[in-house]
């Protein structure tokens, strides 16, 4: 028998009651929580695993409160992380501790740096125990099903061919490029960001007690973050942004001397970057969604508002966007009911927050821009030294970043408990 063009090839066909694109932590974390519900949730993953590296790496104390909530913290934290209780940066050679995680009045009051690829794995791993979850990569996500002027499921390629998944909502969960959100034609507002960021591996002395906590180091003009991994730091240059052209027309050697002399510390180890291909760009953007959501379809995580690498807290803020999307819709989803008049409602929870943090991190950008007009040596400016004197200022930092705005908690029930 001779086998059919490819353009009369069958179209296989799912259908499901939530679709949810994109395998990151608002995804999978939306997958668990509606699968725990009752809810039948196919979450799409476009690549074949999740270990990619130099994503967002910090498990905020929100998020950790979240896991004791769902009876799982014990087992999360026994995979292998480090844990950070202070956070201390470095402004022209003086050292200033500018948040104290461990005044939290909670039972995670620090900040566990884990890899994604194992904080989705552990994740995905625990929502496959519900049969309402599915989890399907090399599923990318490439068009939207619309029927009058309503979204009905989307289109993926997969490694057998084009597949239709038909389902009562579209969540998209795909992050700062959203594809989901450009189909859907939702309008979007770009906040200018003067930054982008180097992203790089470098080894740690674990012998060294400076080589112990999260530093930002900023002097000459720049800002280096230096985030411990255990055995090695996974650091960040702060550069101005569209500069990594000419940062690479002037040579590696001046790369690892910018490093050294912002961190005099790694002299021996800079040269352990032999070549760009270890040096990651992070285009940094920041943006929001004016609508969040459309008939059949709702944004959520960095899809909806996309966050600076600032505080760290891009992931945790997903997270929280997906544990209010389950509060307001799993019941009327399980129950099979038409979602679209509450979508309004995630917004409505998740933009305050959105917006309270962003304006945070561009308050932080205008001190960096700041920084980039200064060639030479630098000095801590004065409302620097001032704040951190403050009674009280660490621990407003630490609630403001580890917990954030508007922390949600788990209200939705699980249905497979006797």
């Amino acid at each position: 028998m001779t086998a059919a063009p490819p353009d009369e090839m069958p179209v296989a066909t799912a259908r499901t009651h939530c679709c949810v694109v994109g395998g990151g932590p608002a995804g999978v974390m939306l997958g668990y929580l509606l699968a725990r519900a009752g809810v039948r949730i196919t979450v799409l993953e476009k690549h074949r695993d999740f270990n990619r590296d130099f994503r967002g790496d910090t498990v905020h104390p929100s998020t950790l409160q979240l896991m004791k909530q769902l009876g799982i913290l014990e087992e999360f934290l026994a995979l292998p992380h480090q844990r950070v209780d202070h956070v201390r940066a470095t402004f022209g050679g003086r050292t200033f501790e500018m948040a104290s995680l461990s005044s939290l009045k909670i039972d995670t009051p620090f900040v566990a740096l884990m890899p994604q690829w194992d904080f989705l794995s552990f994740l995905s791993g625990k929502a496959k125990a519900w049969p309402e979850f599915t989890l399907l990569m090399e599923h990318e996500a490439t068009d939207l099903l619309i029927q009058g002027s309503r979204i009905q499921g989307v289109v993926a390629k997969t490694p057998g061919g084009e597949k239709r998944i038909e389902a009562d909502l579209v969540i998209a969960g795909d992050g700062r490029h959203s594809l989901m959100r450009e189909k859907a034609a939702l309008p979007l507002r770009e906040y200018g960001v003067p930054i982008d960021v180097l992203w790089f591996r470098i080894s740690r002395l674990q012998d060294n007690a400076s080589d112990e906590q999260v530093l930002g180091n900023v002097n000459y003009g720049r800002m280096l973050i230096l985030i411990n991994r255990g055995d090695y730091f996974q650091a960040g240059l702060v550069i101005r942004k569209g500069s990594l052209p000419e940062m690479q027309q002037q040579g590696l050697d001046a790369f690892r001397q910018t490093l050294v002399q912002m961190a005099p510390a790694l002299a021996g180890r800079v040269n352990e970057i032999q070549n760009w291909d270890q040096v990651k760009l992070l285009t940094v953007q920041v943006n929001r969604l004016l609508r969040w959501s459309r008939p059949g379809l709702l944004c959520i995580g960095d899809a909806a508002h996309a966050m600076s690498p600032v505080f760290g807290v891009g992931i945790n803020l997903a997270i929280q966007d997906a544990v209010a999307t389950a509060n307001i819709l799993a019941e009327p989803l399980r129950r099979g009911e038409n979602p679209d008049s509450i979508l309004q409602k995630v917004q409505d929870r998740r933009e305050f927050p959105a917006r309270g943090t962003q304006r945070m991190q561009l308050v932080v950008h205008r001190g960096l821009s700041w920084v980039f007009r200064h060639k030479g040596p630098m000095s801590p400016p004065l409302l620097l030294r001032i704040a951190t004197r403050i009674p009280g200022f660490q621990s407003w930092v630490a609630r403001t970043v580890g917990i954030g705005l508007r922390p949600e908690r788990i209200e939705t029930p699980d249905v497979h408990r006797t």
